[in-house]
Formats: structure tokens, C-alpha cells, sequence
């Protein structure tokens, strides 16, 4: 009998956070677009953590957003608790965190999908890629047919050679019990891809009726919520908001857990996958952080109609009896129900380094590669890449010129820029620690940032693009505006800064410097700026921060144009590094492994010194001009 055979511009494998991206993405640029998953059930799942954003990766979903991802209007439509964390800190940390209905999150996606023109939704294994002379042809499923394509996208997160693991068992199926991806690994590898096995763990969910909240410290959303999108009216997310709930681990849990650590996967060499370091299980927590007496346990809802709460801070892969004594030992868990056992999970995934900047294989062209089959955690991280793996994929089909964001522009440029050219042996996190720029890359500038990119690419509407200018402008005027309104040393004036705990003034000053100062701000001062306009929230927002962080802005942005300076040092591609003299083995060989596109780029490899890169400096002088030279005489 003859096989199923069609033929597509696009195929994404996998329809979890970053192939709902990548779909989306490639679908809405008028590409023919399937997209392959398990199960139709687990479009866009949530198997761990019930919520979207937190620190650093609220600036990640806010860039999505910006560049006409899907995440941020999602959560906007589903989330049940909202609150921006580090909210006492500097804009800079500022970050938006949600609370998210589970089943209406991944319902409310799966609506979008199954809703886009030129997407094709498709339950199915895919088992091989099909590869010719190097390029990507498509994709073979297990039953055998074949989905020809000018562009494939791998987003297949934890589900490659699964393998659930808690106490002595263990089973080969994927998040939730779903269905593994057993068949993929072996093709990538005949393909010459390398893989990593990596692994993550989910603590228990609990059943509601058998916990004390009388015993645990409740946690409320904000009163006034910010939404993710920037496309989403911020009266439509001001609603009743459910709480979450802080309990901590004891001296007893760690003893339980000390006295187990024999049967804990992890240490008893039963599982071999590395899992992440800044998201540890609480064994690991307990062994690693010996002097703490204490570790915080966060108990959330799962949603609006179920039962099951999530303890965060707990995820283990101790045995189910050990599940129990150790959860009954935390304050308010005494009587505690589990609903489904905490456990670990190992998967397949790729070494990034193979990577381009664009999330391209170096070796397989129209081959592309997003989320946690990338070496990352989170959900936030695997948008962020799906959503690029599929713009990217959808300009290579239509030969227009790719997407690579840099590390001054956006989070999403640190991320992919730290996957590509460092070496992680680990699930790779995003914290805003890791931005060296972040007081410009902050969450509440991601769309004056980036939707010029989103409206070239074709994701973002000349109607939301051109709000987004006039935003600018008005921004920019108000900004030059207050800094030629002039405020006298009168009595009003000196009995209000008194009152605000602020220095008296001693001469004349501008409303601009009165902003400065770290106890004012732009909307305390209005009583004195009475040709002051109406102008909107978002726009105020943006007046205040640029006005009071003005000399660190100034500060940051110059050293923007020396990283560009590095940036714009660009490497022909065809250079052998075996010709370049005086470059130490090591170095030489993490340059011929990574190809970097600029100077810039070469410098933040691993292994790579700053005398390497003062050798490769002096040969590419030399190099370009030979080059010129050749050109020249042709």
C-alpha cells in the first residue's frame, strides 16, 4: 500500500510553547505551515509550573509580544493571578509574573491554532528528517508517510526518549503520562546532529481539601494588573483574582529527606541526564544549601475548576512513600493528598553550539531549532525561541534577509546568543543577570524596541506599529518639554518637597531635575506643571523612567556602541582558522566548532582568550585585505 505523502513550505515538529510560536509565526506569513504533536491534548501544556513570566522571563514574553508572538495575549486572556515582581527594585528587574489557568491556557492556544489560515494541525510521530546533499527535504512520521517541505523546525522539547522517574520507577513516557518520541534521536544522530540528555523535574500536585491554608502565608495579586500585551486593554485584565499561598520546609523534611538519599534517583546514579542548577529539586536544595533550616514552598492553584495545587519549590524524585513523609513535615501539608507524585524526567536534546545565531543547524540547511530541545528550560525561554526558529524558517522559504537579535536589542538576543556560542552542560536558564544591558532592555520598552523588527518581519500590523511610533514621539517631546519648564524656590514649592522628604530648594531649578531625585517622580509633581498635557499611561511611564535614569541610560548606551563596534567586525565564513597563526589549540578549535559572524561574537566563547582575539584581530586585517586585493584584480 503506497504512503501518505504531501507537501508543505514549513514543518514544525512538536506543539508545545516554542512550535505553537514557530507555527504561528511561519502560518500568519502566508507559508503553507503543519505542525506535528503527540497528542492534540497537549498543544501548548503546561507540565510543571502553572504560570507565565517571573523574573527575566516576564521580559522575555513582553519581547514576544512585541515582535508578534502569541504567549503574552494567551496569558492575558487565561491567567488567574498577576503580580509584577521586584516591584521595590529599580525598572530595570521589574518583572511581570501570572498565575495561569492550565486547561484554559492550553485550550485558549490550541483555539488560536486550529483558527489560522495556512496551518494544519497533525497528531502524529515524526520519526526521521529527510535529508539530501546537506538540506532539509522534510520529515517522515512512523507510519510512515512523508510531509515534504522547504524548511523544517524542531520543537520537540521533553519528549525525545522520555523517560519519568521517581524512587525505583521508572517509565519511557513523555510529561503528564503522554505518549514519548522514541524514533527521532537515532535519525538526528545518522544526520551527524550531537545530543545532550538532559533532565528536569515537577514536584507533587495536591488535592485542595487536604490542605491548611490557616497555617501558610497567603499571597495576593496586585490591584492594579499589567498586562502581558501590548495589544491587550488593560481594563479588560482587572478581575477577581484567586490567591497563591507561602508555606517553608523544616528541619524534619531535611532530615527525611537526608535519611532517603540513597533512594533518590539522582544520587543512587539512576538517572544520567544533567538537570538545571537554578531550578534544583528540594534533594538537591537540602545537599547543596546544608546551612539553610528552611526553603520556601509555594502553593498555587492549577486553575479555576480543579482541585489540584502545585508546590512549587519542591519538585524531587524521591520514592512515593518518602513523597508523603516529607510533604506531611511542611506546615499546612500535614494531612496532605497527592494527587500525582512528584517526579524527574530525562530527555534527548541538542548540543545549541551546533547552532547559528538564527537557530539554524550549521550543517543541515532549512533546518531549525527552538525551546528546550535547544538545551533550555522554561516555558517563556522556549517561545522565545520558536517564535525566532520560525520567522527565520519562514525567510529562508521566502529568501528574504533572517532575524538575528544582538545582545543590546533584546533578552532574546542574550538567550539565543549564550546557547550558540557557550558551553552548557546544563538546562540553560534566563536571569536578567546574564543581560548586560538591561536597564535599556527592560520589559516596559519591549515594544519601542522591537516592533519595528516585528512590523519588517510582517507579524506586527502597520496599525499597531504606527501607535507604537506615535508612542515614541509623544515620549520624546514630553521628555524635552519638562526640561525647559522652570520651578522656583517659592513657599509652595519648599513646603511640598519638605513634606516628600526631599531637599528644599536653594535657587530656581527644572521640573526634569526635581524628577531626579529618587523620592519624586513625574506624576507627584504635576501640580506644578500646569501646561502639562493628557497624555496616556504608557506614555507617562516611559517620560519618568528615561527623565530619572537619564546619566546611567547615557552611560549604558555609550558602551552599546563599543559592543557594536565588535558587532559590526564581521568573519567571512569561508576563513580557516588552521591558517591563522599563534592561536592557541583550544581556541582554535572552539572557533572552527562555533564559526562566530563578528569579533564581537568570538569573544564570548568559551576558551576563546582576549590574546586569541588580538591574534585573529591582526590576521583578518591581513586576511580582508588579500581578499580586496584578489577582488580587485578579478
Amino acid at each position: 500500500m503506497p504512503n501518505v505523502s504531501e507537501e508543505y513550505d514549513i514543518v514544525v515538529v512538536g506543539a508545545g510553547h516554542a512550535g505553537c510560536e514557530a507555527a504561528l509565526a511561519c502560518a500568519r506569513l502566508s507559508l503553507k505551515t503543519i505542525v506535528f504533536t503527540v497528542s492534540v491534548d497537549s498543544i501548548a501544556l503546561m507540565p510543571c509550573n502553572p504560570n507565565i513570566g517571573g523574573s527575566s522571563k516576564g521580559h522575555l514574553v513582553r519581547e514576544l509580544d512585541a515582535l508578534g508572538g502569541e504567549m503574552g495575549k494567551n496569558i492575558d486572556k487565561t491567567f488567574i493571578q498577576s503580580k509584577m515582581l521586584n516591584a521595590s527594585k529599580g525598572p530595570a528587574v521589574h518583572s511581570l509574573r501570572a498565575q495561569a489557568d492550565k486547561q484554559a491556557y492550553t485550550r485558549s492556544m490550541r483555539e488560536v491554532l486550529e483558527n489560522t489560515d495556512n496551518l494544519t494541525i497533525r497528531q502524529a510521530e515524526v520519526s526521521e528528517i529527510i535529508v539530501e546533499d546537506n538540506i532539509i527535504k522534510g520529515v517522515k512520521t512512523f507510519s510512515g508517510a512523508v510531509y515534504r517541505a522547504k524548511a523544517v523546525v524542531l520543537c520537540t522539547g521533553t519528549y525525545l526518549k522520555a523517560r519519568c522517574i521517581y524512587g525505583d520507577i521508572s517509565n519511557y513516557t513523555g510529561p503528564n503520562g503522554l505518549q514519548p518520541a522514541n524514533h527521532l534521536t537515532d535519525s538526528l544522530k545518522a544526520n551527524g546532529i550531537e545530543m545532550f540528555r538532559f533532565k528536569t523535574g515537577t514536584p507533587a500536585r495536591a488535592d485542595k481539601r487536604s490542605i491548611d491554608f490557616s497555617k501558610m502565608e497567603e499571597q495576593f495579586g496586585d490591584e492594579k494588573v499589567v498586562p502581558f500585551s501590548f495589544t491587550t486593554d488593560p481594563t479588560t485584565v482587572q478581575k477577581e483574582q484567586v490567591s497563591c499561598w507561602l508555606t517553608y520546609t523544616n528541619e524534619k523534611t531535611h532530615e527525611i529527606i537526608r535519611n532517603n538519599l540513597d533512594r533518590s534517583p539522582l544520587y543512587s546514579g539512576t538517572i544520567h541526564g544533567t538537570g538545571p542548577r537554578y531550578c534544583p529539586s528540594i534533594e538537591d536544595k537540602v545537599v547543596r544549601f546544608a546551612d539553610k533550616d528552611r526553603h520556601q514552598v509555594f502553593v498555587e492553584p492549577e486553575g479555576l475548576y480543579t482541585n489540584e495545587m502545585y508546590l512549587g519549590g519542591m519538585s524531587s524524585s524521591l520514592p512515593e512513600d518518602v513523597q508523603y513523609e516529607m510533604y506531611r513535615t511542611v506546615k499546612g501539608l500535614e494531612n496532605v493528598k497527592i494527587v500525582r507524585n512528584a517526579y524527574a524526567i530525562e530527555y534527548d536534546c541538542i548540543n545549541p553550539m551546533q547552532l547559528k545565531s538564527t537557530l539554524e543547524f550549521k550543517k543541515i540547511s532549512g533546518l531549525y531549532s527552538g525551546g528546550q530541545f535547544n538545551g533550555s528550560s522554561g516555558y517563556e525561554e522556549a517561545a522565545a525561541q520558536g517564535l525566532i526558529a520560525g520567522i527565520n524558517a519562514a525567510m529562508h522559504v521566502l529568501n528574504r534577509k533572517e532575524v538575528v537579535l544582538d545582545r543590546s536589542q533584546a533578552y532574546i538576543g542574550v538567550l539565543i546568543d549564550d546557547l550558540v556560542t557557550k558551553e552548557n552542560h546544563e538546562p540553560y536558564r534566563m536571569m536578567t543577570s546574564r543581560a548586560e544591558y538591561r536597564l535599556l532592555l527592560r520589559q516596559d520598552n519591549a515594544d519601542i524596541r522591537l516592533s519595528k523588527i516585528g512590523h519588517e518581519v510582517g507579524l506586527i500590523s502597520d496599525e499597531r506599529y504606527n501607535h507604537v511610533v506615535e508612542k515614541e514621539k509623544m515620549i520624546e517631546e514630553e521628555i524635552k518639554r519638562v526640561a525647559t519648564v522652570n520651578i522656583g524656590a517659592n513657599k509652595e514649592v519648599q513646603k511640598f518637597l519638605t513634606e516628600n522628604n526631599s531637599t528644599p530648594l536653594k535657587t530656581g531649578t527644572t521640573l526634569s531635575e526635581l524628577i531626579k531625585r529618587p523620592e519624586l517622580n513625574y506624576e507627584l509633581l504635576k501640580d506644578f506643571d500646569p501646561e502639562r498635557p493628557d497624555l496616556p499611561d504608557e506614555v507617562i511611564y516611559q517620560v519618568n523612567i528615561n527623565i530619572k535614569y537619564e546619566g546611567y541610560i547615557t552611560r549604558q548606551l555609550r558602551q552599546v556602541g563599543q559592543f557594536k563596534k565588535l558587532e559590526n567586525r564581521l568573519i567571512d565564513e569561508n576563513i580557516d582558522y588552521n591558517d591563522v597563526p599563534s592561536l592557541r589549540n583550544e581556541a582554535r578549535q572552539k572557533l572552527i566548532n562555533v564559526k562566530p559572524l563578528s569579533i564581537g561574537q568570538a569573544s564570548r566563547i568559551s576558551g576563546v582568550s582576549p590574546a586569541d582575539i588580538s591574534v585573529l584581530l591582526v590576521y583578518l586585517e591581513q586576511y580582508n585585505h588579500e581578499k580586496s586585493q584578489k577582488e580587485n584584480n578579478n
